[in-house]
This record gives C-alpha cells, sequence and structure tokens, in this order.
C-alpha cells in the first residue's frame, strides 16, 4: 500500500507542479505526506488530501490579481506551496495515518483527521476570501482594527469562510466513507456518519480560530525594511534584511499552521466522541 501511495502522491504531485500549485520541493513534500497518508490511512484518508489540494489550489487563483499586492507585501510565501507549507498543510495527518494504522480499533484518529484537514481547508479558505473583505479586519485579541493580511486579523466575511472551508472538507469525508461503504458491502449508512459534518466545522473553526490567536501572539514578525510595513517575511523584495520586531523567531507561518491543525483535531475528536 506504500508503495501505491507513493505512486499516486507521485503523479498527483507532479500534476500539481506543472499546473504551479507546488514548487519543486512542495512536490517532495507532498509525495512523502501523500504517501504516508495513503499507506498507513487508505484511500478516504488519501483522497482527503489531494480533494484539500484541488479546493485550495482552485481558491488561490480567485481574483488572484487582487489578492496579489496584500500577498507580496504581507504573506511569508505566494500560491505556490513550498516543501514547508506542505509538511504545515499534511504533517499532522501524516502523524495520524500513522497511529491509526498501529491502532486501528480507536476511531479518535480519524476523527482527529478530520479535523486537522478541516483546519488546513478552513485556513485557507478564511486567508484567501478574508483578504478580500470589503471591511478591515479586527485582531482577534483585542479588536482593533488591522490593515488586511495582518497575522491574527479576523473578519466576518473570513470567518463565514473558515466555517465552510471545514464543512466541505466534512462533506467529501462523507461522501467518501459513503462510497467506501458500497465497495465494500454493497450498502451505505449515511446517517451513521453525520458526526462528520458537525466535527469538521468545529474543527476547522476551532483550529483557524487558534491560528488566529497564534498569529497575533507569538508568530514571529517583521518590520519591512522599504515600506516600515509589519510582514511576515524576513528579507524585503530587494532583499534587503527585515528588522525582527515580536514574536517567537522559530515560529513561522508554516509552524502556526501545523500546531494549529493539531488544535483542530483535538477539537474535531473531541466533538465526536459526544457524537459517534
Amino acid at each position: 500500500m506504500l508503495l501505491l501511495g507513493l505512486a499516486f502522491s507521485a503523479l498527483i504531485g507532479a500534476l500539481a507542479y506543472r499546473r504551479r500549485s507546488l514548487s519543486g520541493s512542495g512536490v517532495a513534500g507532498a509525495v512523502i505526506v501523500g504517501t504516508l497518508i495513503f499507506g498507513f490511512g487508505g484511500w478516504v484518508w488519501g483522497l482527503t488530501l489531494i480533494a484539500f489540494f484541488v479546493y485550495g489550489s482552485a481558491l488561490s487563483k480567485y481574483k488572484e490579481a487582487q489578492k496579489s499586492a496584500v500577498a507580496e507585501e504581507k504573506f511569508d510565501k505566494g500560491s505556490r506551496r513550498d516543501f514547508g507549507q506542505a509538511l504545515a498543510n499534511g504533517g499532522f495527518g501524516a502523524v495520524l495515518a500513522v497511529l491509526h494504522f498501529l491502532f486501528p480499533s480507536e476511531p479518535a484518529f480519524f476523527a482527529a483527521f478530520v479535523g486537522t484537514m478541516a483546519t488546513v481547508n478552513a485556513d485557507t479558505w478564511a486567508t484567501e476570501i478574508g483578504v478580500l473583505s470589503r471591511r478591515p479586519p479586527r485582531l482577534i485579541t483585542t479588536g482593533r482594527l488591522v490593515p488586511p493580511g495582518t497575522s491574527g486579523g479576523i473578519t466576518a466575511v473570513g470567518t463565514f469562510a473558515t466555517m465552510m472551508g471545514g464543512l466541505l472538507i466534512g462533506l467529501t469525508v462523507w461522501i467518501l466513507v459513503g462510497i467506501q461503504d458500497v465497495i465494500l458491502s454493497g450498502a451505505v449508512n449515511l446517517a451513521g456518519y453525520l458526526w462528520l459534518l458537525p466535527a469538521a466545522v468545529a474543527g476547522g473553526l476551532g483550529g483557524s480560530l487558534f491560528d488566529s490567536l497564534l498569529g497575533a501572539t507569538v508568530q514571529a514578525m517583521y518590520v519591512n525594511a522599504e515600506t516600515g510595513k509589519d510582514t511576515e517575511k524576513k528579507v524585503s523584495r530587494s532583499g534587503a534584511k527585515n528588522r525582527f520586531s515580536r514574536g517567537l523567531p522559530f515560529m513561522d507561518n508554516d509552524m502556526v499552521n501545523f500546531i494549529s491543525s493539531g488544535f483542530g483535531a483535538a477539537v474535531a475528536a473531541l466533538v465526536a466522541s459526544f457524537l459517534m
């Protein structure tokens, strides 16, 4: 199964590279993550990961020109995911896949996987849609108005997008589980998996908001050497080194995403434990 996962992940990675959704290092990261999730989790897990990449890649193209100005100034990385982003988005899911393989009778790992994928998808939706909000975001910790793209800033539009991103993962897994049941047994009990929807929404929303909280408090931020504005980037477009301003030096955006995906996994597993 690992070899099959490797082959399938390599194929998807190559296609994503051609579509400029992944960088060269991003392909390597996606292959590692995909192989582990496919190989140890199975088809439902692997196809959920692919669905996340498809959803995120498609959404990144929506009003790309309008979002590029904010992305170039504020965000550390662009729309092409690199090695760090691939691990940040799928690394926790890969760990859960291995745990699921080792302890197949423990349903919490599957619920947690749904939560971690809901979180990274919800966070992607919050970022891609939130920066288009006509109203400026407010810092999650103080409510103070901040410029679009500021780490820790949230909007009503972005929060709604967060919930929809989580729900989309829940619906995706719900459908995939139903298809798997039909293939394996010829019957399906979709009502028995309805817990996936609230677990995914709760996990995605909780993880994404935790991401914003980390962004407002401990994420490493810098002052752009050219503009004097806050940014996640260590180096400006001219190559000048930006001045470190706040947060923890090692807590870059990839680390924030990875930790938040773990938080969303815990939230989803907790919700699922009451609903299963």
